[in-house]
Parts: structure tokens; sequence; C-alpha cells
């Protein structure tokens, strides 16, 4: 699994480097009874809520082009910094 969570971030930053966006990690987690596809977004000077926005618009169809999870699961786009509050 973590070959595809690693070719699936390429593709993420192939899509987002016109936005000058990079994917600072991707993972897939249990938490509960739901599983998170979490993709930690990075920017110079940071990233506004209407970035992450329309990154996961861009995202979004390649994770659904990917079919690489047989389960269902939440798609959740952060901003790195969010990500290090929470550590």
């Amino acid at each position: 699994m973590q070959q595809k969570l690693e070719e699936l971030k390429m593709s993420v930053q192939k899509s987002l480097k016109d936005m000058d966006i990079i994917v600072d990690n991707v993972t897939l987690e249990k938490n509960g009874n739901y599983k998170f596809l979490t993709i930690t977004l990075d920017k110079v000077n940071g990233i506004d809520l209407d970035t992450i926005v329309e990154a996961t618009n861009i995202i979004n169809p390649i994770v659904d082009k990917w079919d690489m999870i047989d389960d269902e699961f939440i798609l959740d786009v952060i901003s790195k910094e969010r990500n290090d509050l929470n550590e």
C-alpha cells in the first residue's frame, strides 16, 4: 500500500505544480469505523482555505481515477500548518 500512496503523492504533486503547492505527505489511516486518506499540502508563506478548496477540487478526480482503496474512505486535504498544530 505504501508504494501506491507514494505513486498517488507523485501524481497529485504533478497536478498541483502550477499552484506552487508541495504535497508533504499522503497517508491512509483507520480511525474508529472510518478510513481517512489524508493529503497534507504545504506552500511557501502558507496555504489559505480558498487554496485548499481549489487543490481539493483538483485532487478529488485524481483519487477517484486511481481507485486504490477497495473500501469507503474520507478524503481529508489539509495544510501542513493545521497538521503541526495537532501534534
